[in-house]
C-alpha cells in the first residue's frame, strides 16, 4: 500500500513542471447573500508562462485565497499557447487585439526599450519572455478583458517562416520587400 502512495506522489512530482513562472494579476472578494447573512469567497486571476514563448491565463474561485490561486494556476497551465518571438525578445509585427470592450495595441520595439505596458498586459509579456515591446490598452480597464484582448492579439502573431511556408516561398522572398526601398535609394 505504501508503495502505491509513493508512486502516485512521484507521478505528481513529474507532472508538476517547475519551469513555469506565474504572476497573480487580480484578486477579488465576492460575496453571496444567504439566509443567515453573507458568505465570502475569492476570485483570482493568474498568468503563467515559461518565459520562452509560452503563456496562458486562468481564473479560480474558492473560499480561501491560496486555493483560488492554485485553481487559477492549474487552469492557466492547461490553457497555454505558444507565440513566435523575433530574436526571442520582441514581436514580429504590430498588432491589435480585442475582447469585448477591451482593445489593446502592441508594437514591436528596438532592443533596450523594455516592456512599456500597463498592469495585466505587463504580466502577460513578462511571463511570455518578451523583453522589448510597446503596448497600449484602449477601452476596458477590466483586467480579465485586457488579458483576453492581449492573448487575442498574440494569437494573430505570425513569423516570416510560417508565412513563407504557407505561401510556398522562401523566407528571403518574404523579407525582401523591406530591403527593396533601401536598394532603390542606393541606386538613385
Amino acid at each position: 500500500m505504501a508503495r502505491e502512495g509513493q508512486n502516485r506522489g512521484n507521478r505528481r512530482d513529474r507532472d508538476e513542471t517547475p519551469e513555469f513562472a506565474d504572476r497573480l494579476v487580480a484578486i477579488n472578494r465576492v460575496s453571496k447573500t444567504v439566509k443567515g447573512g453573507k458568505r465570502f469567497g475569492f476570485a483570482a486571476l493568474v498568468v503563467v508562462g515559461d518565459q520562452k514563448g509560452r503563456v496562458g491565463f486562468g481564473k479560480g474561485k474558492a473560499k480561501e485565497v491560496p486555493e483560488a490561486i492554485r485553481k487559477a494556476t492549474e487552469q492557466a497551465k492547461r490553457q497555454m499557447m505558444r507565440v513566435q518571438l523575433k530574436e526571442g525578445r520582441t514581436l514580429h509585427h504590430d498588432m491589435e487585439g480585442r475582447h469585448g470592450a477591451g482593445k489593446v495595441v502592441m508594437r514591436t520595439a528596438p532592443q533596450g526599450t523594455g516592456i512599456i505596458a500597463g498592469g495585466p498586459m505587463r504580466a502577460v509579456f513578462e511571463m511570455l519572455g518578451v523583453q522589448d515591446v510597446v503596448a497600449k490598452s484602449i477601452g476596458s480597464q477590466n483586467p480579465y478583458n485586457m488579458i483576453r484582448a492581449t492573448l487575442d492579439g498574440l494569437r494573430k502573431e505570425t513569423s516570416p517562416r510560417s508565412v513563407a511556408q504557407r505561401r510556398g516561398k522562401k523566407v528571403a522572398d518574404i523579407l525582401k520587400k523591406d530591403d527593396a526601398p533601401a536598394a532603390e535609394a542606393v541606386e538613385a
